[in-house]
């Protein structure tokens, strides 16, 4: 643990220690990490930041809605930007770093970041993630889900039913004073028991204020203790699974298209979360 990790929580000078305070620098003082004042939302951030995901969870509805064979990513894409702009909104991906599109539309072997285009339909049977982030007064809530289209084979049905167990195993090892490396070490048991891998390169994040924020959340079992878990922190879970091995690519000609190395299919899904007194909640429902 280095110096500056052991000393995250600090007071503004005369201020009293409230007991949330206490209870942070308890663990502190044991060399545990623990997360900036900072990073723990106030209750009109936490509204924000839900009212930002009401309208990112309506997106997502419309694509279950309106995703079909035939269709291009592209036309998914500007029925995503035109609905969160039509809210009042801001699709936070489009431009983020570059990023040309409003969402992220990734299908069989992308793991994550596919970029729609014209040039690209939905096919029967391709397994598909759409991964949306909104930006509403200033606020952000981002979330994924997969989408079938039509019927697809077993294995990928398996495939995307245990991705989404892995995100609620996840989120039920995320408890209030445990650690982060809780949630991705439950996310590893659970897709191996079943055959398959977890992306290690990419991970879940704090967010809310902004689009990346800390702690990072790593879907496998770290060795490393991670971040104290403290009520009011507002992060992501979104394990990526493999169905063949962990090990990626980006796409070296856009730069952003991440691939399974052996190019089998993977699964998505995600949530932003509230850490409460008791457990998580899900800010997009």
């Amino acid at each position: 643990m280095t110096k500056k990790n052991k000393h995250n929580w600090t007071l503004p000078a005369g201020t009293e220690p409230t007991e949330l305070d206490k209870k942070v620098m308890q663990f502190q003082d044991k060399g545990i990490l623990v997360p900036t004042r900072n990073l723990i939302k106030t209750p009109e951030q936490i509204e924000g930041i839900r009212q930002a995901g009401i309208i990112n969870t309506a997106a997502l509805d419309l694509v279950e809605r309106e995703v079909k064979e035939g269709m291009t990513t592209a036309e998914l894409d500007k029925m995503v930007h035109d609905f969160i702009v039509s809210q009042g909104a801001i699709p936070a991906c489009l431009g983020y770093e570059g990023f040309p599109k409003s969402c992220c539309i990734s299908i069989n072997e992308v793991v994550c970041h596919g970029i729609p285009s014209d040039e690209e339909d939905f096919w029967e049977g391709d397994i598909v993630n759409v991964d949306i982030t909104t930006i509403f007064n200033g606020y952000y809530a981002d979330a994924s889900r997969m989408f079938i289209i039509g019927k697809t084979s077993p294995a990928n049905e398996k495939l995307v039913r245990v991705a989404k167990e892995c995100l609620e195993i996840g989120a039920e090892a995320a408890k209030p004073w445990g650690l982060i490396s809780d949630i991705g070490k439950a996310i590893e048991k659970h897709a191996k028991k079943n055959g398959f891998s977890v992306v290690r390169d990419l991970a879940g994040h704090g967010t809310g204020l902004e689009f990346h924020e800390e702690p990072e959340v790593n879907h496998y079992h770290d060795k490393a203790k991670g971040m104290l878990i403290v009520p009011g922190m507002v992060f992501t879970i979104e394990p990526m699974i493999n169905m063949g091995v962990a090990d990626i690519f980006v796409d070296e000609e856009d730069g952003w298209t991440v691939v399974t190395e052996d190019e089998k299919p993977s699964a998505q899904w995600e949530h932003t979360f509230l850490v409460t007194e008791t457990g998580l909640e899900i800010l997009t429902h």
